[in-house]
């Protein structure tokens, strides 16, 4: 049986998205995104499933410094979720949100829902937790006038009452997440996947004028479409940066190779991480 690992506890996005993507499978919990990344590079795990990026909030920053400072790891898939951010509380809860002393939730979350608590939570303490699910934990085992920001599976996993539906701030959120593991043929996505992407790690030789044009520029030619590109520091001083370039094709025999030779020429070192498709799903 494949086992499958995710950012938990019960009830976070990611179990949702591997709920949602998977059949079966043998499913465990990680507390951190690090952990579940470390289980499949120990090969505790068959396949790690984490946050990548959301709509609202960028690149889930954690997930993109681990793969490339400190363990590298083919992403074999994408998949993406819409995200529905609901206000989570006991069931014995009066309705009166002036007592709420406290909302949980992860970073993103709370960012994500920033004007409804704004408006409606203006003297609630913002507590950040490891993740969505922890969040209905907490709440589910406090005799507090409290509340968390969550999902329908959390709340159903932690007995929570949805007082609020649909609390984040713009309609069309979603999150990416990615899917990793040492051998591709391991994953058996349950959906059709309708799109295949390439991810590229591109480090410069060093900041000059007209750097990132001519990595642009090797690209631009060959008419291969970039979805995205994010600059991210090396850690090793102000200024140095490498570049995570999205592809939106699969990779090829010609046109990508043709891509690294001529960015190495520059003195650019180029990394693929991957090339998988890309699955849309619907809750």
């Amino acid at each position: 049986m494949v086992k499958i690992g995710y950012l938990g506890p019960r009830g976070t996005f990611t179990k949702l998205a591997v709920d949602t993507a998977f059949n079966g499978g043998d499913k465990q919990s990680f507390t951190t995104i690090p952990e579940c990344i470390d289980a499949v590079d120990e090969e505790q795990i068959d396949i790690g499933v984490v946050p990548l990026e959301n709509a609202i909030e960028g690149t889930v920053q954690l997930t993109v410094d681990y793969l490339v400072h400190q363990v590298r790891l083919p992403i074999i898939a994408e998949i993406v979720v819409p995200i529905q951010q609901h206000l989570l509380v006991s069931p014995g809860f009066d309705g009166d949100l002036s007592k709420v002393t406290n909302v949980y939730s992860h970073s993103h979350a709370i960012a994500q829902c920033h004007q409804f608590l704004h408006m409606h939570l203006p003297d609630a303490k913002l507590d950040f937790t490891s993740s969505t699910g922890k969040a209905a934990e907490v709440v589910s085992n406090s005799e507090q006038n409290v509340a968390a920001v969550g999902n329908t599976l959390a709340a159903s996993e932690y007995g929570l009452s949805i007082f609020q539906e649909n609390i984040h701030d713009y309609p069309n959120n979603h999150t990416r997440f990615a899917v990793l593991a040492k051998d591709k043929n391991s994953a058996r996505i349950k959906h059709e996947s309708q799109t295949e992407k390439t991810s590229l790690l591109v480090t410069l030789p060093s900041d000059y004028a007209g750097a990132l044009y001519q990595v642009l520029a090797a690209f631009a030619w060959r008419k291969m479409n970039l979805s995205k590109i994010e600059s991210r520091p090396m850690k090793t001083g102000l200024g140095n940066y490498f570049f995570i370039i999205d592809v939106n094709q699969p990779y090829d025999d010609v046109l990508f190779p043709g891509v690294k030779a001529e960015l190495e020429a520059l003195g650019c070192n180029v990394t693929i991480l991957g090339t998988y498709p890309v699955y849309q799903m619907h809750l």
